[in-house]
């Protein structure tokens, strides 16, 4: 019986890493969309505060002057490799997104969290 609860243990401990991090331990920084003629810079920073290593996916909306999204990506920053604690990563994800001169405002949220 003993065993069984080592097991179980041992089974279930990178799920209960994965549940130490959500989308409000990440931060984004300086995000600045640039547009640059037929290509666009959505550059920005994403820092983990939480207290594990972890990894965030990222989601940008391309809005119009009314706020209606015209385009939306999503991305994980730092791949399939986790942040450390306090570190992070530069992104630009303007390579992902069709020029569109209606695209006036742009938004970036933490759309998913992982322990990789």
């Amino acid at each position: 019986m003993k065993a069984f609860v080592v097991a179980a243990a041992l089974l279930l401990a990178p799920l209960a890493a994965h549940a130490a991090c959500s989308a409000t331990d990440f931060a984004i920084k300086d995000f600045k969309p640039v547009p640059a003629g037929s290509r666009m810079s959505l550059r920005g920073t994403l820092v983990n505060n939480c207290a594990t290593a972890a990894a965030a996916q990222i989601r940008i909306d391309g809005k119009d002057e009314t706020g209606k999204v015209l385009q939306t990506k999503q991305a994980w920053p730092a791949g399939t490799s986790n942040i450390a604690p306090g570190d992070s990563v530069n992104f630009d994800l303007g390579r992902m997104f069709r020029p569109d001169p209606l695209m006036t405002t742009f938004t970036v949220t933490v759309a998913d969290v992982r322990a990789w």
